[in-house]
């Protein structure tokens, strides 16, 4: 899978782009942002196609608080008819609370399919929100995580276009899973339908559990066979590295006589 198979992403507070990459020119920035105005504000994934690329968001709802501080003092004559009224300041604070929605977007080839840009989602946003949560995502103005998240945005990029193989070994197992779930659900219900002894539902549901549980943990050994071979990726450049700074060395040490 070619490097131009995901070709740009932006993180979005509300229709406020914080941070956005690409490597490419064209108009797909501002078909994403139009796109971003029309998505609903609840948490969903959402795909758009158009000439060749698809445009695939994840939107997650979020909140922020503000403090508004009101002097009572020039109320004073209103609050002090009201009997039994004591205030225990002279300042009223009150805590509201605005909505807002983050919304993870990514542009990639159609060719690419749904599995590598909603994993890339799922990671993006996962890495924004530790690093950011709700508090300065709530404030931070248009663009001005661009500096900070921009590179971020591209290593994930990167990352899910080197490892898209094992991405999508790990789609099917999670919904290998799912199906299982389904399952179950179908065959308890037609059990119950049917009137059968609760002992033969409760063997028939352990063994479907049994079954989903194989494929957990095939999930697992998926995620530790892809974390093994980003390690061993990073062994490798250290060790070209400092082989690289001995061979350095000792061409300016003429071998070991420094």
């Amino acid at each position: 899978m070619g490097q131009q198979s995901l070709i740009y992403s932006f993180v979005a507070r509300g229709t406020v782009i914080l941070a956005e990459y690409t490597e490419f020119s064209g108009n797909f920035n501002s078909i994403a942002a139009q796109c971003l105005q029309k998505l609903p504000a609840s948490n969903n994934k959402f795909t758009y196609n158009c000439d060749g690329h698809t445009f695939n968001y994840l939107v997650e709802d979020g909140y922020r608080f503000h403090e508004v501080r009101i002097s009572l003092l020039q109320y004073r004559d209103v609050f002090g008819a009201i009997r039994g009224f004591v205030a225990a300041s002279d300042i009223l604070i009150v805590r509201l609370i605005e909505g807002w929605a983050l919304t993870y977007c990514v542009v990639a080839v159609e060719s690419v399919g749904r599995q590598i840009p909603i994993a890339f989602l799922d990671r993006v946003k996962e890495d924004f929100n530790k690093r950011y949560g709700g508090g300065k995502a709530a404030t931070a103005s248009a663009n001005s995580l661009n500096r900070e998240f921009g590179s971020k945005l591209k290593e994930q990029m990167q990352y899910c276009v080197d490892h898209s193989e094992d991405i999508s070994k790990l789609a099917k197992v999670k919904a290998q899973v799912s199906e299982v779930k389904g399952v179950m659900m179908e065959n308890i219900e037609k059990v119950l339908d049917r009137g059968e002894k609760i002992e033969l539902l409760v063997d028939k549901t352990e063994n479907l559990r049994s079954q989903a549980q194989d494929f957990r943990q095939q999930g697992t050994k998926m995620r530790r066979k892809m974390w093994l071979q980003n390690m061993k990726v990073k062994l490798i450049v250290l060790g070209i590295i400092i082989a690289l700074i001995l061979i350095i060395v000792l061409s300016i040490c003429h071998g070991f006589k420094c």
